[in-house]
């Protein structure tokens, strides 16, 4: 069980660290970097990206540490590094608090934009734009923070997990 427990916190680790990369990247040099394009620059961009980025590549670390937490949490409750359990439940709740923000937040945003047609003229651009981009950008940097967050508890549950010999 040890083995399970190990590969299930490095598992989600991993996970939890592509997705604090990913979402701190848009925060620090992605949409600062569309900010200083024009409406429909923009507009474009998010909702290519938007669409690129539902792929396996993208799903299976956002969606697999999940149920990972799930397991490693029910692991250390039997036994399995006990002393690591308090660290899993917050690296838990962090996480499902980041998917929560990406799901209720920014994914409703990214389907609004999506619908702007292409022919879009510079009003309904500019429109676009307003009611997506300052809300997007705060709610992604929640969700970076939050990421991050998981990410560090996890980080901290692998360490105390490691330090418990013969659990």
């Amino acid at each position: 069980m040890r083995t399970l427990q190990t590969t299930t916190l490095l598992a989600a680790a991993i996970g939890a660290a592509l997705m604090a990369g990913l979402f701190c990247a848009f925060a620090y040099a992605v949409m600062p970097g569309l900010s200083r394009t024009d409406d429909r620059a923009f507009v474009r961009a998010m909702q290519q990206i938007n669409r690129a980025i539902v792929n396996g590549w993208f799903l299976a670390p956002f969606l697999l540490p999940l149920p990972l937490l799930v397991l490693a949490t029910a692991l250390a409750a039997r036994g399995h590094s006990p002393g690591a359990l308090p660290w899993i439940i917050a690296a838990l709740a962090l996480y499902l608090a980041a998917f929560t923000v990406t799901g209720t937040r920014n994914v409703p945003l990214n389907d609004a934009l999506d619908k702007v047609p292409a022919d879009a003229g510079p009003d309904g651009l500019r429109a676009a734009r307003a009611a997506f981009e300052d809300g997007w950008v705060r709610w992604n940097r929640v969700r970076a923070v939050l990421h991050t967050a998981s990410l560090g508890a996890l980080l901290w549950a692998v360490h105390l997990h490691g330090s418990q010999h013969g659990s």
